[in-house]
């Protein structure tokens, strides 16, 4: 059965950290669906049609190229329920979805919009972050809910978007991003 792994992201900038996701994720599944979204849990500074362009320049630099990575505005929206209804229009029905969250998110799944329903759809795949641990009460509140979930044997580097917003730590960028944030004078 095809595996797909839904990867959305507020991205806002990607960082080194989401290109090591990426490729893990290309690595362990058979197509990769990415987007751009805006989280309703966050404040975002930057259009989504510019974090979605700094998400193409982050896979493109991916080396060796990535054949399964899918990157699409199409699968952008605010709620995951509705990103999960547009994959199925492209890859249908049939695959094993799995919907890849941060380790700062297992906690506050719970209150997303319809989340038995998307849990019903989904496996969850946890990529744990330095410095949000998962709590065994929140994985215990997940699988209360119907959900199934994976932990990623991932080590992401401890890198953020927030990290750069708030310091300008340019070391957690690719180059090319860094590029196109200085030319179209972003995060200033």
């Amino acid at each position: 059965m095809t595996k797909i792994a839904l990867f959305g992201t507020s991205a806002d900038p990607p960082t080194e950290g989401h290109q090591s996701i990426l490729r893990w994720l290309s690595d362990h599944y058979d197509w990769v669906g990415v987007w751009a979204s805006d989280n309703p849990y966050k404040n975002h500074q930057t259009s989504l049609s510019h974090r979605m362009a700094m998400l193409k320049l982050l896979i493109d630099d991916i080396n060796p190229p990535r054949n399964n990575i899918y990157l699409s505005e199409k699968l952008s929206h605010r709620r995951s329920l509705m990103s999960l209804a547009k994959a199925k229009e492209i890859w249908g029905e049939n695959p094993d979805y799995s919907l890849v969250i941060g380790s700062d998110l297992v906690g506050q799944i719970r209150r997303w919009y319809h989340i038995e329903e998307l849990l019903d759809q989904v496996d969850i795949l946890i990529v744990p972050r330095p410095g949000y641990s998962i709590a065994q009460k929140d994985l215990i509140a997940l699988k209360e809910l119907g959900g199934n979930y994976q932990i990623a044997d991932l080590d992401a580097p401890a890198v953020s978007s927030t990290a750069y917003r708030e310091n300008q730590n340019q070391s957690v960028l690719i180059q090319p991003i860094q590029d196109y944030i200085y030319q179209e004078q972003l995060y200033q």
